[in-house]
């Protein structure tokens, strides 16, 4: 079948949509440059030839998540729930805390005492690759293996709508919030990069400053989503048997997971929940692929891209 570029319904449909999602980000906040980007890379990747429109349309399961947390700032989870700040660190420093000086101090609270260079290198590599690999990994399955790239893709928006829920239903204060504003609430604080404060010296450019900046809810620490995007990596990575890409991957994970805490982004604990929250909708995903209807919902799927 030829690939008709401009057709009556793909165009109506586009408008539509292109309208439509300028319009959400405009009534919601303001419109952003990142906003006109993502619409001028959706036209020209769909309209430009068959190869580039299925790339687009096998990735709108990453554009719905992008748009799902991006549209987090309409109802901040804090006028849902109410915030947990001080519980969090409690429970924090009753399971891991450390001995110093006879006080009892949070694994956050010691880096912030203890830490060097190397560490400050290390952890803002992982922590600014916590995005592409996953997109990287998605790329090299869609190339390869696309029925397996349509489960990794819905395994990765169904944990993203697991954590969102949990973000409105148990708001958590990060570490780095205490250390700046200790246990009271302040609403409307701006995100802030704690301990990639101190990777961004060493590069000599404020990198991990102009992302946090943007960040859509900052009072979102439990379960913690940079431990889940490398454990759902890996998990398909191992199904399609990638043997040393793997060992990367495992390595990839643990250093996302001590990065998490050393930088003062998350507590153990939301590593631990993120971790829990990653395998039961793993599991739970890979229950429903046995349904038979749902089976086919993928496949047509795969088909399109």
């Amino acid at each position: 079948m030829n690939f008709q570029r401009f057709t009556y319904k793909s165009v109506v449909v586009n408008i539509l949509l292109i309208v439509l999602y300028l319009f959400w980000n405009s009534a919601i906040g303001a419109i952003r440059a990142e906003h006109y980007f993502l619409t001028i890379l959706w036209v020209t990747t769909f309209y430009a030839n068959e190869n580039s429109r299925k790339f687009i349309l096998g990735f709108s399961i990453f554009i719905i998540f992008w748009i799902l947390y991006d549209s987090m700032r309409i109802i901040p989870n804090y006028e849902v729930s109410t915030v947990h700040i001080r519980e969090p660190y409690e429970i924090e420093k009753a399971l891991f805390g450390i001995k110093v000086l006879n006080n009892t101090i949070t694994p956050n609270e010691y880096f912030i005492i203890w830490n060097n260079k190397f560490l400050d290198f290390i952890s803002g590599f992982f922590y600014i690759n916590w995005i592409p690999i996953p997109l990287a990994f998605g790329i090299y399955l869609f190339l390869k293996d696309k029925f397996l790239f349509a489960k990794f893709s819905m395994a990765f928006l169904l944990v993203n709508l697991v954590g969102f829920s949990i973000y409105y239903i148990y708001p958590a204060a990060p570490p780095w919030y205490i250390e700046l504003y200790g246990f009271d609430l302040h609403i409307g604080v701006p995100g802030n990069r704690a301990g990639l404060a101190r990777f961004d010296d060493l590069i000599g450019y404020p990198l991990f400053e102009a992302i946090y900046n943007k960040n859509a809810n900052v009072l979102a620490a439990i379960p913690s989503l940079h431990a889940t995007y490398p454990l759902i990596v890996l998990y398909y990575g191992i199904k399609k048997r990638l043997t040393w890409i793997n060992i990367i991957f495992v390595i990839f994970t643990l250093g996302i997971w001590f990065s998490a805490v050393y930088l003062g982004h998350h507590y153990i604990i939301d590593v631990v929940l993120g971790v829990v929250v990653a395998v039961v909708v793993l599991v739970s995903f890979e229950k429903i692929l046995t349904i038979k209807y749902f089976d086919k919902v993928m496949q047509k799927f795969v088909n399109n891209i």
